[in-house]
This record gives structure tokens, C-alpha cells and sequence, in this order.
């Protein structure tokens, strides 16, 4: 028994016209004309949902993670403020070290001035 090819889903300009196109049909019917289905070992064919609504979203151009790189819970965004703690301490927090793409055991030099502090990574060429 030969096994049917399944057709390569739609995705960005191509998938927005066809589901444009589908207007009167249901969601499940449009994900599944646009190849958004699998057909399993029964010859059962399964819609995924989850897969077209992704390529939907993806082909709108609309930037749901707050990561760049899709990793980690989210949490809080670099406000590049902070206060001194209670307890005299200045934490920086994981959004800038993250950010300058920093890992654990990275070394710098403290330079006090008269209202700021300057870090400088060690071991690290000038880039900027």
C-alpha cells in the first residue's frame, strides 16, 4: 500500500491569501486546506490547530516572545534604572547581563568616580 505525500503547509503571504480566500469555511477547514493536517497510521487525518494558528501569527509579522532568542520565562525588561538596596547593595539583574550575552564567572573592574560607577569587563577587547 502506498503511502499518500502529504502537501507542505502554507506559510507567510501565501498562507494569509488562501485563508483569505477560505473566508467561509471553518477554522479546522482552513487549516486543513492550507496543509495544516496529519494523517495517522489508521488513515485518520488530524487538523493541528496549534501549528496553523503559530503560522498565522507568523506570517502577520506579530512578535509575541519577549526573548529575541525564544528562551527562558520572560520576566523583566531592562529598564536601565535601579536603586540601591536596603541592605547597600546594587543589583544589576540577569535582563542586562543577558543582554550583553554575559556568563557565570565573568570578571570586570570597578572604577569609582565622583556620581558613577564604571564596569569594565576583563579579558575583553574594546568592541564600542
Amino acid at each position: 500500500m502506498a503511502k499518500a505525500t502529504q502537501p507542505q503547509p502554507l506559510v507567510g503571504a501565501t498562507l494569509i491569501d488562501k485563508v483569505k480566500e477560505l473566508g467561509n469555511l471553518s477554522k479546522e477547514e482552513k487549516a486543513r486546506e492550507c496543509g495544516y493536517y496529519t494523517v495517522t497510521k489508521n488513515n485518520v487525518e488530524r487538523v493541528n490547530m496549534m501549528k496553523f494558528l503559530n503560522a498565522l501569527i507568523d506570517a502577520e509579522g506579530i512578535e509575541l516572545d519577549s526573548t529575541s532568542n525564544g528562551q527562558g520565562r520572560g520576566g523583566r525588561s531592562a529598564s536601565y534604572r535601579i536603586s540601591v538596596q536596603s541592605n547597600g547593595n546594587l543589583l544589576i539583574g540577569s535582563a542586562y547581563t543577558k543582554k550583553m550575552g554575559l556568563k557565570q564567572g565573568d570578571e570586570f573592574e570597578i572604577t569609582l568616580g565622583r556620581k558613577h560607577i564604571h564596569l569594565k569587563q576583563i579579558g575583553v577587547d574594546d568592541e564600542e
